[in-house]
């Protein structure tokens, strides 16, 4: 990934470093009888452990939440209400505060699957205080607003608060396993796609409601592990202190400050963050203490956000391991390798897709009406028009963007009615945009690897860019021409080269049909030549293409097939040199004085 989201190029945290710091806070305990330090580091341990599940569901997923300090409450409830009245041992009811956690966060992700941006963050921030609500109210079994007292465990009076310590401790290490195991996954690619352009990972077979349930779990889990410790420790719940919207701003900033997306991050932010808390504790210059810590918090956060946007390891590992641009204007190489094969082959003449009677309307105007095209399996078909004639519409129905009024889409026989548009992407159908879309905080190998051509969960655990698939995307990325640019920033590609990581993308993918929106538009004549000739390759193949585009002597010397839409209509169907002589479509598009060139090419 990124210097965001990387985890092989990262050079700071070191290893040595981290083993110190590491060793350091277990040695704390035996080196210092100080119970106020001790208390300090639990406090930081807990923050850091919530702060990594927060950074899973909002720094690699991107749905930010201001109520993530519920999962602590709801850990700590859960832990009490066992414990207070049916007498459960603390060594269990910590993971089944985390189990309900984990399943108030499911719930969650369900309750928001058609929620993104500012109304997600509402919806978090509400649930944090609905279910304060219920703990309040339902006194017979929370205690209400009288708290709930936490039985003492049972262990020698002599270990202090060293069990809580060495709980959260570990806790926090086991935190940071997942989310470092999480980021190196293919599971963590498809969350940092989603958090890119969620609409395009779902066009490449990320199923965004499967990965946001699995993320938002994984990050409650261990939080609600680490609130039922919390309970124990403090050991008298109240609404106030469990499901506090100040813990939850407090989470927010940590991240922020160490760096979003980061496996450190949320770590090193803790322990800013926490002390900072315990200096501000006491009223400064007759200041009010708490007005003071918000307005010291105020200004911490709008300076991360203006001097340091990635957080501090992201901005050092920056200094530190900056990439040379590799992108430019020339291809990797003049010669074109053998065309990938297909899985998805049919014989060539058998009618692969159909659009039959499609109507689409917006409002009082109908972008698509009664629109009908055929696509013969292995052939190029051309789908040509004016700008508003419905082209891109027509391509937004057959991937599922759009649901049509009337009319189906059928796919080798079958119906995609019913699916989805990860669901269509499984099927067969694979599309690129007029302006090429790529998650700009992936490397161009991940782009590529990022693709799932079906769901399997045993997949999610595959390393992101080592083995089988990650080898497959190189060679897929060698045969566009971009193989020396594997490890390029996506950012760092010209236009035109990432529109052939788009294309590398849908071969990934491996589609039965292949959408091309205005694949010549703003490349420069050499790439142009060379998509051409990769069309033409994988075409030879068996592959089957749709292309949409205005440059009429590049589509009309690969089509074999055209169709004339104007004005959401089907105005002309046949082979281009009839098209291209049509009254009705020179009438329409193309003009009276055009004329096709008889060239086996695109012109130069």
């Amino acid at each position: 990934m990124s210097a965001e989201t990387s985890a092989p190029r990262r050079r700071v945290p070191k290893r040595w470093l981290i083993g110190l710091g590491v060793l350091a806070a277990v040695a704390i305990p035996f080196l210092t009888p100080s119970s106020y330090i001790h208390n300090v580091l639990i406090l930081t341990f807990l923050l850091g452990v919530l702060g990594s599940g927060w950074n899973v569901m909002s720094g690699l997923t991107g749905y930010v939440s201001l109520g993530h300090s519920a999962f602590i409450g709801v850990g700590a409830y859960t832990a009490g209400i066992l414990a207070s009245q049916w007498a459960v041992s603390p060594f269990l009811v910590a993971p089944l505060g985390g189990i309900a956690a984990a399943l108030v966060a499911l719930a969650l992700s369900w309750v928001t699957r058609r929620t993104r941006g500012v109304a997600f963050v509402i919806v978090s921030y509400a649930m944090l205080e609905l279910l304060g609500l219920i703990v309040r109210n339902w006194s017979s079994l929370t205690g209400g607003s009288q708290g709930l007292l936490m039985p003492l465990p049972d262990w020698d009076v002599r270990f202090h608060n060293w069990p809580f310590y060495y709980a959260l401790l570990a806790l926090l290490l086991l935190s940071v396993a997942m989310t470092s195991a999480i980021r190196r996954s293919k599971f963590g690619l498809g969350l940092v796609a989603i958090r890119d352009d969620e609409d395009k990972a779902a066009g490449i077979g990320v199923p965004a409601p499967i990965y946001k349930s699995l993320a938002f779990m994984a990050s409650a889990v261990l939080v609600g592990v680490a609130g039922a410790i919390y309970g124990y420790y403090v050991s008298f719940l109240t609404v106030s202190t469990m499901f506090d919207i100040v813990l939850s701003l407090q989470v927010v900033l940590a991240v922020l400050l160490g760096g979003r997306a980061t496996v450190w991050g949320p770590v090193l932010g803790a322990f800013i963050i926490v002390p900072l808390a315990e200096v501000t504790n006491t009223s400064i210059g007759g200041v009010d203490a708490g007005a003071f810590r918000l307005i010291m918090f105020g200004g911490l956060l709008l300076l991360v956000t203006l001097a340091l946007p990635r957080g501090i390891i992201a901005s050092v590992a920056r200094l530190l391991d900056r990439r040379t641009a590799q992108a430019g204007a020339r291809l990797a190489s003049t010669a074109l390798p053998v065309a990938p094969m297909s899985s998805r082959t049919l014989a060539p003449g058998t009618d692969l897709l159909r659009v039959d009677g499609v109507t689409v309307q917006f409002g009082g105007v109908k972008a698509l009406d009664n629109a009908s095209i055929v696509v013969p399996a292995g052939s190029i078909t051309a789908l040509i028009g004016p700008n508003g004639s419905g082209k891109t519409t027509l391509f937004n129905v057959i991937d599922g963007t759009y649901e049509p009024a009337a009319g189906d889409v059928v796919l080798n026989g079958k119906s995609l009615a019913k699916l989805d548009r990860t669901g269509r992407a499984f099927a067969g159908i694979g599309r690129t945009y007029q302006l090429p879309r790529l998650f700009d905080s992936l490397t161009v190998l991940e782009n590529v690897a990022a693709v799932n051509d079906r769901f399997e969960p045993r997949r999610l655990v595959h390393s992101a860019v080592s083995g089988a698939e990650a080898a497959r995307a190189t060679g897929l990325l060698e045969f566009v021409g971009l193989g020396e640019y594997v490890d390029a920033a996506a950012t760092d590609l010209s236009y035109g080269q990432r529109k052939l990581v788009e294309l590398a993308q849908l071969l990934m993918l491996d589609p039965a049909v292949i959408l091309l929106d205005e694949p010549a538009a703003g490349i420069n004549p050499t790439l142009l030549q060379r998509l051409a000739e990769l069309i033409r390759s994988l075409n030879a193949t068996g592959r089957t293409f749709v292309i949409v585009e205005h440059d009429m002597q590049f589509v009309l010397a690969l089509a074999d097939q055209t169709t004339v839409l104007a004005h959401g209509k089907v105005i002309a169907s046949g082979d281009p040199a009839t098209v291209s002589t049509d009254p009705a479509v020179l009438e329409a598009y193309l003009g009276d004085d055009f004329v096709l060139e008889p060239t086996t090419g695109p012109r130069p």
